[in-house]
This record gives structure tokens, C-alpha cells and sequence, in this order.
């Protein structure tokens, strides 16, 4: 007899290529731990220029990150205040743009978009700024679940109501502007709704900068419908596959995440508020800095049990003859260390 393990609930994969651009301003990271029934995908797509698209991109992932992070300790208690959460995380991400484009005024105007699918079971909640698209691939047909913060869809109407010819709407130069995006100021839209949408056993979902637009959406669904019993790693390199024959000189960067969905069990209720977090529940809520000057920190010395005055210790060299010692002796050391101060 052979022991198989069962399909991991959450099979997921990512790529990330530069295109045709000098520099790589798309920030991606996928946090899906083994066996977990929960995880999450943060995408952040810079703008701004070399050393201000890739900076803001970089901030706001890593922000956005690690409070996710803190969060998902305890998932129940994360979904019983998803888009609350979500949008609180957006919100620190903004304020810490903000507080670096007033200390390094080189980077004023760099800004990323942001889409952030989190996972639990077989639930799905996102928060969404900008033009980076979520799709659900379902029963063959490809459907972008969360809205496009551009002047395109803007666009799409005028052409449905004749004011604007197909082809002048494709390639409008105005497509890809952005009306909504993480500039530090405040945000014109969010997309954050307030109840997950349900996922089913076979679906694909994929969270991906606009870089994978390059591809119709005709051609992406092909892609998913003949691999989608394949791994999400195979899929992810038949996208990537598919933009490099296209050729396309202005290909922007390209960064998304395949999550392929293969359990969708669900426990029961009282076991998941049964569940203990081994986390705090509440963090400041104010964007980390770093000190520049390192600070010494003692480290805890534990105190040796005394012993009486002139007592001769087996296997010691020497005979204590004292009780107290030396104070310079019982001097913790210290080191230099960063730490993190809140800001």
C-alpha cells in the first residue's frame, strides 16, 4: 500500500520578469505556508521613474506585509474584520509614502498601485487601488473580480455609446491613466468589499500587475483552460511563455500569483473560535522607523547562586574568599544593535 498526502488546499506559484523596461518597479510576495488553511498575495506596482516607481513599490509591500503578517496569527479574528483590516493596512502604507516623500523630496509624485487577495478556506476578501487586476478562472471563462482604477473603463463607455471608435479606444492615449493610486495623499477609490466571495474546487484565482494585460483576456483564459490541471508553477511559466512570443517592444514589467484552489472544505465554526491566537491582538498602529545611531543593549546576565565566604569549591583552581565579587566582574556586557522606533 502507498501512502499519498493530499493536495495541498492552496497550490500557488509566481512570476516576476522585467519586459522591455530598463528597471523593475512591480513588487510582488505571496505568503502560503504549508499546510496552512490561510495566505495571502500583496502586489504593489510602482510608478514614478527609476529610484521612485521601484522605491514606493518596495515600501508598500513591506508594510503591507508584515502587518498582514500580524494579522493572519490569528485568522479568525481577522475575518471577523477583514475589510477593516485591509483598508487600515492600506491606510499605514499611504501614511509611510507619505512620511518618505516629506524626508526625501527627490521621490515626490512616485506612487504604486495595490491588490491584496487574502485566503481563508474558501473565502476570499481583497482590497484593490489602482489598475493591477484580480481574476477568477471558473468553468473555462475568466472573470476580473475587482475594479480598474483607470480612465480605461472610462473609455470602453465611450466607445459602447459611439462617441469613440473601437480601435481609437484600444489605443487611447489615456488608457492607462490612473484615477486612484497610493500617492501619500488621499485615496480617490478603494476597492475593499464587505463580503468575501466564494470560491469553488477547480477555480484559479491570479492577482498580477498590468503587465500581464499585455495578453488579451481571450488569450489568458486559453492559457488557464488548457493547463489548469497542471501545477500553478507550469501555469505561471506558460503566461510568462506566452508574453515573451508576443514580442512587444513597450512590454511593461510583469509580476502575478497563480493560486490554484483544491480544497475548499470548511471547519466547523466553534472550532475555529475555539482556536487560540499566539499573538497580541493590538500593535501601534504608526508607521516603523529605523534609529540611525545603534544603541547599546544589555544583555540579561543571570545572577551565579552565592556561596558562603571561604568556601573551597571541588574542581576550582582557586578558594573564594570573598562573598561579594568584583563589581567591574559582575558588569553585563552590551552590544550595539538597531532597533526599530515608532516613528
Amino acid at each position: 500500500m502507498i501512502w499519498r498526502s493530499r493536495e495541498p488546499r492552496y497550490d500557488v506559484a509566481s512570476g516576476i520578469s522585467q519586459g522591455a523596461r530598463d528597471y523593475q518597479e512591480d513588487a510582488i510576495t505571496a505568503d502560503f505556508p504549508v499546510g496552512a488553511e490561510a495566505g495571502f498575495v500583496v502586489l504593489a506596482d510602482g510608478m514614478g521613474g527609476h529610484a521612485a516607481g521601484d522605491v514606493a513599490s518596495k515600501i508598500v509591500l513591506t508594510e503591507v506585509y508584515s502587518e498582514l503578517k500580524f494579522h493572519f496569527a490569528n485568522v479568525a479574528s481577522f475575518e471577523a474584520r477583514a475589510p477593516e483590516i485591509l483598508r487600515g493596512v492600506a491606510d499605514l502604507a499611504n501614511e509611510t509614502l507619505r512620511n518618505h516623500s516629506r524626508t526625501h523630496p527627490e521621490t515626490s509624485g512616485m506612487g504604486p498601485t495595490l491588490v491584496v487577495p487574502a485566503l481563508v478556506e474558501n473565502r476570499l476578501w481583497w482590497i484593490s487601488i489602482g489598475d493591477s487586476p484580480l481574476y477568477l478562472f471558473r468553468n473555462g471563462k475568466l472573470v476580473q473580480l475587482n475594479e480598474d482604477h483607470s480612465m480605461a473603463p472610462q473609455i470602453d463607455l465611450m466607445v459602447q455609446a459611439g462617441l469613440l471608435d473601437a480601435e481609437s479606444g484600444a489605443t487611447h492615449p489615456d488608457r492607462n491613466c490612473l484615477v486612484s493610486v497610493l500617492m501619500g495623499a488621499k485615496v480617490a477609490k478603494i476597492d475593499c468589499p464587505s463580503r468575501p466571495v466564494e470560491l469553488k474546487a477547480g477555480d484559479i484565482v491570479v492577482c498580477s500587475s498590468d503587465g500581464l494585460q499585455y495578453l488579451t483576456n481571450t488569450q489568458i483564459e486559453k492559457v488557464l483552460a488548457r493547463y489548469r490541471k497542471s501545477r500553478s508553477t507550469e501555469i505561471a511559466e506558460r503566461l510568462l511563455e506566452e508574453l515573451v512570443r508576443l514580442d512587444d517592444p513597450d512590454q511593461d514589467n510583469i509580476s502575478f500569483t497563480v493560486i490554484k484552489v483544491n480544497d475548499v472544505s470548511v471547519r466547523p465554526q466553534n472550532d475555529r473560535a475555539e482556536r487560540q491566537a499566539l499573538a497580541v491582538t493590538t500593535r501601534p498602529r504608526r508607521p516603523t522607523t529605523v534609529v540611525a545611531d545603534p544603541v547599546l543593549v544589555p544583555l540579561p546576565v543571570a545572577e551565579p547562586p552565592q556561596r558562603p565566604a571561604a568556601e573551597a569549591v571541588e574542581g576550582d583552581a582557586t578558594t573564594l574568599t570573598e562573598a561579594d565579587p568584583d563589581p567591574q566582574e559582575a558588569r553585563p556586557p552590551v552590544i550595539p544593535r538597531r532597533i526599530a522606533a515608532l516613528g
